[in-house]
């Protein structure tokens, strides 16, 4: 193998990649002058589209005002405006935000803060974490304790701490052989299954995306899965965690994609677009009756970061806020997705290897199958997501891969384009799409 020029340590190990040199709207451009329309916003994170000047000149004013105070020492104008314009659009009664710096950062918070909320109230039995299959919740290990993506486990596996784990809402492969609605949410009633195996008394929350990203490919649940399992979390009095770092902010036409679901969370997590990808910024949104019995405890929160509450992350996650409302981006996302969901749907459902077209607002994933009748996955190594992401790059066009679907095998993409996409644009992505399937799959 020849060694890597330079002295960065890549994200990519077997291959050199195109650089970079200039991004605005939806696209990027290489130092060969390519352009590449980015479908994906990166990993999901470019919502508003890139080159926002509005986010820069943020950003520079609070470090030319105040750069950094500790936040033991200081709390800062900007990071309290970015707390209320959140709580203004959160589900009511959802409005005490934490601001770190990364999704995993604000998982684990998360994690911790539903053990403190059960301590300060005098249940320091509980302790367990419940999540799903098949789940992405981040890297770091208490994230990655949580996470179930086989691939992302097994290498550290003997570092994991125990978190348990149910099957996913995932129609498309019921763990259980059922079709909805006669499965009557099996998957959802696991939940109450599982606390009553492990004892009720010694769980603490449950954690779970409300609507997939990576490793499921933009899976929505059934509408009733999360009213039960916000009744089963009630009368067992289990916390739910619902991460929307990936599908929040936006994403799903909604500003937070449990309201498409009418649940209220005792705490969410937020990143990726709160900054519009310009800075590390992440949140976890916490019930204010929750943050009260904290405070009423006498005791603190046993947390913290040297760049949490971070008042230039914050100014630019409140430019961000403040353009998702003056330019009505999340209504936008709502009707233009619509468009996009038909277009793809119109491009790609009937090709004998894809399964399915699913997503919401401008979250769609498209997965792949050797077999359309039996879902036979192809095997893992066919590298068919590679094969189709390189094909569609030729094109002009970036999406993002998500592999193990089925077990360790499973192939599949997502389209997740920055919000202020044009029509014209979304015709150029889904061609590109359409025929980089070819490309690999045939016709």
């Amino acid at each position: 193998m020849n060694r890597i020029p330079g002295n960065l340590f890549p994200r990519v190990l077997n291959r050199p990649l195109p650089v970079a040199v200039k991004a605005e709207g939806v696209w990027i451009e290489d130092d060969a002058g390519r352009r590449y329309l980015d479908a994906s916003g990166g990993a999901i994170v470019v919502n508003l589209g890139h080159g926002r000047r509005e986010i820069a000149d943020a950003v520079r004013d609070q470090i030319l005002s105040h750069h950094y105070v500790h936040p033991t020492m200081f709390t800062t104008p900007v990071v309290e405006k970015l707390a209320s314009a959140l709580a203004a659009h959160t589900p009511q009664g959802l409005d005490r935000f934490y601001f770190v710096s990364s999704g995993s950062e604000a998982v684990e918070t998360a994690i911790k803060l539903a053990r403190q909320i059960h301590l300060d109230a005098g249940r320091a039995q509980r302790f367990r974490l419940i999540s799903r299959w098949k789940s992405y919740h981040g890297l770091t290990f208490g994230a990655l304790a949580a996470t179930g993506r086989t691939t992302f486990r097994t290498p550290y596996a003997p570092l994991l701490t125990d978190v348990v784990h149910i099957p996913p809402v995932y129609c498309l492969r019921c763990s259980y052989g059922l079709t909805y609605p006669d499965c009557r949410i099996r998957c959802a009633l696991a939940l109450g299954e599982t606390i009553e195996n492990l004892g009720p008394e010694t769980v603490s929350a449950f954690l779970a995306e409300t609507v997939s990203g990576g490793t499921l490919a933009a899976y929505a649940p059934p509408p009733d899965y999360f009213t039960i399992i916000r009744e089963i979390c009630d009368h067992y009095g289990v916390l739910l965690i619902l991460d929307e770092v990936l599908c929040g902010m936006g994403r799903t036409g909604r500003w937070f994609a449990c309201q498409h679901y009418d649940v209220k969370p005792d705490i969410i997590t937020l990143g990726k677009g709160l900054s519009g990808g310009t800075l590390a910024l992440s949140a976890v949104g916490v019930r204010n009756t929750h943050f009260d019995a904290i405070c009423n405890g006498g005791k603190a929160f046993v947390h913290g970061g040297t760049f949490s509450h971070h008042p230039v992350a914050a100014a630019a996650g409140l430019a961000a806020v403040r353009i998702l409302e003056t330019e009505c981006l999340v209504e936008r996302v709502e009707e233009i997705g619509r468009l996009l969901g038909q277009r793809l749907q119109a491009a790609l459902k009937d090709h004998p290897n894809v399964a399915e077209v699913r997503g919401l607002g401008f979250l769609w994933g498209i997965e792949l199958v050797a077999d359309k009748q039996t879902l036979r996955p192809f095997p893992r190594k066919e590298m068919i997501t590679e094969r189709l992401y390189d094909a569609i790059f030729k094109r002009g066009v970036l999406v993002y891969k998500s592999t193990g679907l089925a077990g360790t095998n499973g192939d599949a993409f997502l389209v997740a384009p920055p919000f202020v996409i044009s029509e014209a644009e979304i015709a150029f992505a889904v061609e590109a799409i359409q025929k980089g399937v070819i490309d690999v799959l045939g016709p």
